[in-house]
């Protein structure tokens, strides 16, 4: 079989083959590697999160995802095809909404369908029919009599609803997610948890959530991959059988925290050279 058909029939819509990246050609001739040895394969409709200590890769990574960094190494396939620039295909949120605040709620919304095309250029024409697609998604997260309110107006919790809704706006099939409610407080977000499930089971686009909450990802994800320290490598995949849907009392059974503490233990083994290692250096300063 040709490769190129062989290609074609895979069954991955994310397709990481051994991807490095170095951030300058400086940095790529020292061999110094904000990721290395990147392998992914994941399922169209999966929903995959990604967590490991701070300065890890987890961000650069999202970077290679969305086409905003080529890698220095390796090639990066999505639905099919091969990554050479910014992705039409994907949404993105983060941590902080960053509305604008001179536009409503629903015109927030409306703005990729502004600027990306093929949507642009029928903006005008069909405005009326984009604008009542995000006012009913707007609706599905709760945000129904806010349409029409300004940024402002609106709680952190109800701005990163209104961040998801224009991340989901132009019908992606993909949604890219980077710490999207780590600044919200804790019961603001396990009510995030729920409505990003909620979106996620019905139109079973795919999900990239990067987080250091573990319950979030345990939570949400079909798989965890754990990351670790730089230079980013994906070190533990661990598969989440738990059922679904799933409900927030599944947190507090034994067998969902579990899942966490092993999680977690991962990560710790990552930091224990380096608290080792500060240990050290202050008792030879101290001598």
């Amino acid at each position: 079989m040709p490769k190129n058909t062989q290609e074609a029939a895979t069954p991955w819509f994310v397709d990481f083959q051994d991807v490095w990246l170095a951030y300058n050609d400086e940095l790529l001739q020292q061999n110094n590697f904000a990721v290395e040895a990147i392998e992914l394969k994941i399922r169209p409709g999966e929903f995959i999160a990604i967590v490991g200590p701070s300065g890890c890769g987890k961000s650069t990574f999202m970077k290679l995802a969305t086409g905003l960094k080529m890698p220095s190494m390796g090639k990066i396939r999505i639905d099919g095809q091969p990554v050479t620039g910014p992705l039409k295909v994907s949404g993105m949120a983060f941590q902080a909404p960053s509305l604008l605040p001179w536009r409503t709620t629903v015109d927030n919304v409306l703005l990729p369908l502004e600027i990306v095309e093929p949507y642009r250029s029928q903006f005008k024409h069909k405005r009326k029919e984009y604008e009542e697609r995000a006012r009913k998604l707007l609706q599905k997260v709760g945000l129904g009599g806010y349409e029409d309110k300004f940024p402002w107006q609106l709680s952190g919790g109800m701005q990163q609803r209104a961040s998801i809704c224009r991340a989901l706006i132009h019908e992606p099939k993909m949604l890219l997610l980077d710490e999207p409610f780590g600044a919200l407080d804790a019961f603001t977000r396990e009510e995030l948890w729920c409505i990003l499930r909620d979106l996620w089971t019905e139109q079973r686009f795919n999900v990239i959530l990067v987080t250091h909450d573990l319950r979030e990802s345990v939570f949400l994800a079909d798989t965890v991959y754990v990351m670790s320290k730089s230079p980013g490598r994906f070190v533990v995949k661990r598969e989440i059988d738990l059922p679904r849907p799933r409900e927030l009392e599944l947190t507090y059974t034994k067998e969902f925290t579990d899942i966490v503490l092993e999680l977690r233990s991962h990560i710790g083994a990552f930091r224990k050279p380096a608290a080792a290692a500060t240990a050290t250096a202050t008792a030879t300063a101290t001598a």
